[in-house]
């Protein structure tokens, strides 16, 4: 029989935001559900936690995935779906072709489409007036000519992709060689840009600012996720946000990439209409779900710490240092940086992160792929026609 409270329920269980958001909801009041494919992920251990459901992977049976969402919003008596990962496709694909009884805190296909193509982006923060880098849409072996010969002023990468995956940074244009632009997999050609990099994190309702979170990654995943932050302050990166969301009428979480040149000049790179880790940098449940939920005011982050993930720090934090000759700046790192996983009263995920690491490596190798490609393989959504 379906539930008659309300509840929340909040997708892509194993990503740490996920964890945080769910304890920002359950401290201020609200019942969340968690939902995810993998078995045990992180925040599933959390006492925010009310129940975790289990779903079928969404890139591989999405008609699945939409029919147990659609019984878990029922039996649940789920009023919000908040996604947080890249499931957020195939939720707003899920809402267009089926009437679901509940919302989803994000915009429809179309507009989560535009803003994740990297070429259409681009363009779309040109139409609302921001300046932007030379983007070149490529999309046959004759596009591609056609900017070989100063490929060492270029950023090249696929236009539906994440983490920062196969980017060709100003590469030599023998290295060209290696990629094989279509119309079913564009690339694109990136002016590249000097000037310090800075991520946004961003709630938006009715294209009204609600949240905003800027900080830069000191440490990565590779070339891609950050697993070190430190927040940032740029007038000119909160007035591009702004212009974006407004413009957009955007509703539910959106995040980008920037670059700010040496100018003071903040350009848009990219855009992740999902949460991201700037979401750590707020931690008082009632004023962030009453900004985001409720009527409040804009929220401002309340940590002023860097945040991180140590056992990341540990796996990819520490060979980098180790290849950079760096390992004072590690350790000074590891002193100043505040575990984001770390929760008055709820520790549980903390020692849930052994488990999910051994999921996902166990996926990784069986599908001779890295940790990073393994950990979202199955809600990955490239463009239409993919999901």
């Amino acid at each position: 029989m379906p539930r008659t409270d309300r509840s929340i329920l909040i997708t892509g269980a194993r990503a740490p935001v996920a964890l945080h958001l769910a304890r920002l909801l359950h401290g201020a009041g609200r019942r969340v559900i968690l939902a995810d494919t993998p078995a045990r992920p992180i925040a599933a251990a959390s006492k925010a936690c009310a129940r975790y459901h289990r779903l079928p992977p969404p890139r591989f049976e999405p008609l699945a995935y939409a029919e147990a969402v659609e019984a878990l919003i029922r039996a649940e008596g789920v009023e919000l779906v908040i996604p947080t990962c890249e499931e957020v496709f195939h939720l707003a694909l899920a809402w267009r072709r089926r009437t679901m009884p509940a919302k989803v805190f994000a915009p429809d296909i179309g507009l989560l489409a535009e803003v994740h193509n990297k070429h259409s982006f681009v363009h779309l923060a040109e139409q609302l007036g921001l300046a932007v880098p030379q983007t070149t849409l490529l999309n046959s072996r004759d596009d591609l000519e056609s900017v070989r010969g100063h490929s060492r002023d270029l950023v090249f990468k696929p236009v539906w992709s994440r983490f920062a995956s196969h980017v060709l940074l100003r590469p030599t244009p023998d290295f060209l060689d290696a990629i094989a632009p279509s119309p079913a997999m564009p690339w694109v050609a990136q002016r590249f840009i000097e000037g310090e990099e800075i991520s946004a994190y961003a709630v938006a309702r009715e294209g009204r600012l609600k949240a905003l979170a800027l900080y830069r990654s000191l440490y990565r995943a590779g070339r891609g996720a950050g697993i070190f932050f430190e927040r940032v302050e740029d007038d000119a990166a909160r007035a591009l946000v702004e212009r974006i969301v407004a413009g957009t009428a955007w509703t539910g979480q959106i995040s980008f990439d920037l670059m700010r040149e040496t100018d003071g000049r903040v350009l848009p790179l990219e855009c992740n209409p999902r949460a991201v880790s700037g979401l750590h940098f707020f931690r008082d449940p009632a004023r962030f779900v009453d900004a985001v939920l409720g009527g409040g005011p804009e929220v401002r982050p309340d940590v002023t710490r860097p945040q991180t993930v140590r056992l990341a720090m540990w796996i990819y934090g520490l060979p980098a240092a180790l290849r950079s000759r760096a390992l004072a700046r590690f350790r000074e790192a590891m002193r100043e940086g505040e575990e984001l996983l770390d929760w008055p009263g709820d520790s549980a995920p903390v020692r849930a992160q052994w488990p999910a690491l051994a999921e996902i490596a166990r996926e990784a190798w069986r599908e001779r792929i890295s940790l990073q490609a393994a950990s979202t393989r199955d809600i990955e959504w490239n463009g239409p026609g993919s999901g």
